[in-house]
């Protein structure tokens, strides 16, 4: 009998944890979050969740690593033909817009978006920690190469960052002049 983590089954078992693990922690975060909540959601026991993972913090790191691949999916997929990127090194707006609107179709599903924002909450947890750093590190070496500019790629994490609160706070849907500044409406 394989170890637990080694089938083809417990391979699936493992994404399925860590799927309804990026739900349920985008919800009430690390801290507000037990494993008796995202073992239900999944449908296995609790028991049977620590074989998959040794604690929270493991299972919160890998949600953490796998939401960093998504995101650098997404930036790639929607970024320009490899010979068009040539002629959008140097931080260009078009670089950067298509970057942004990589981003906004990323986290356009506020689950991304707000277990984003409580990973970085609880990068306290040394092995959440670690994970959040490298999800950044993964994020600016992506950006690095598809925007060939690092001024561009702080101006593409601090667009970023300005989008997740106007997305977080539904300023897109709140009609007063400060709302329309921050989402240049």
């Amino acid at each position: 009998m394989p170890a637990a983590g080694t089938s083809a089954k417990s391979d699936e078992r493992r994404r399925n944890v860590v799927d309804a693990a990026i739900r349920c922690f985008s919800i009430k975060g690390f801290y507000g979050t037990t494993t008796h909540e995202i073992a239900d959601a999944v449908g296995i026991s609790q028991p049977y969740l620590y074989r998959l993972y040794p604690n929270k913090e493991a299972l919160f790191a890998s949600a953490v690593d796998r939401v960093s691949v998504v995101m650098n999916d997404a930036l790639v997929q929607h970024s320009p033909a490899p010979g068009a990127r040539e002629s959008v090194r140097g931080g260009s707006s078009e670089a950067l817009g298509a970057a942004r609107e990589a981003y906004a179709a990323l986290v356009a599903d506020r689950t991304i978006l707000r277990f984003l924002m409580h990973a970085n909450c609880a990068a306290g947890e040394p092995l959440v920690g670690e994970a959040v750093r490298r999800c950044y590190a993964k994020q600016v070496e992506t950006m690095q190469e598809l925007l060939g500019d690092d001024d561009a790629v702080r101006l593409w994490f601090g667009a970023g960052m300005l989008d997740n609160v106007a997305a977080v706070l539904g300023l897109a849907d709140i009609d007063q002049p400060w709302a329309q500044v921050l989402t240049a409406r």
